[in-house]
């Protein structure tokens, strides 16, 4: 282990919440590795250690936010995904298939699954638009998380094709894991805010083929009279 790995890891244990950690466990279904510090605190500790590697090349603090990866803790892999976010502007194509693997490998809950994915996978889609291509055949995977991805790593919407939304909630309309439901149908959400009217009418022609589950997320920011349409 290298030597910030431990002292990151001393600053977390002097940051722990027992009480905090007894009910953290209650918003996962699958069971998690965990310190028990409460998530401004592991920012926190996640800013004051990149300040000491900032100026590393991109590939090695890659590798160090992987080595915390591999430990598995929820708040190492925060730190993690937050470094590699702060290296957003040195983004090259190919380190999408870096990221592909570590989603593959090491994204065992939906925390870390929509952290990453709502920032560094978003922001590389947005960047190099026909890695859609790729992001498209996540949706067939066995690996929930990897489904779960393919939806949430569109999450903010703005700034991208509506036609990718829609097709990526086509090929997950039918999945039977609810927290892939929830993660496209909060895809729909989000995209509604801007472009409530075609999300809407996607909804109203695919209603009776969407679990409730995912419908119900997909309607939330919408008014009440539409909600009520599409729930009817």
């Amino acid at each position: 282990m290298s030597e910030i790995i431990k002292n990151i890891i001393n600053d977390l244990k002097q940051n722990i919440d027992i009480e905090y950690k007894k009910g953290a466990g209650n918003y996962f279904k699958e069971k998690i590795t965990i310190f028990g510090v409460r998530a401004n605190n592991t920012r926190k500790v996640a800013k004051k250690y990149f300040s000491e590697i900032k100026t590393m090349n991109k590939k090695e603090i890659f590798g160090i936010s992987e080595e915390m990866l591999k430990m598995d803790y929820n708040e190492l892999s925060m730190i993690a995904f937050n470094w590699v976010f702060n290296l957003r502007d040195r983004f090259e194509k190919n380190d999408f298939f870096l990221f592909e693997k570590w989603i593959q490998k090491y994204i065992n809950n939906w925390a870390k699954c929509d952290d990453f994915c709502t920032h560094s996978i978003n922001y590389l889609i947005k960047k190099f638009p026909l890695l859609f291509l790729e992001i498209k055949k996540w949706t067939s995977s066995n690996n929930r998380w990897v489904r779960r991805a393919s939806a949430v790593s569109h999450i903010p919407s703005e700034k991208i094709p509506l036609k990718n939304i829609f097709e990526i909630a086509k090929k997950l309309m039918l999945d039977e894991d609810d927290l892939v439901q929830k993660g496209y149908g909060w895809m729909l959400k989000d995209a509604s805010v801007y472009h409530q009217k075609e999300v809407f009418d996607f909804i109203m022609r695919n209603k009776n083929k969407m679990p409730r589950t995912a419908l119900r997320y997909a309607i939330e920011k919408m008014p009440q009279s539409l909600r009520k349409k599409a729930m009817a």
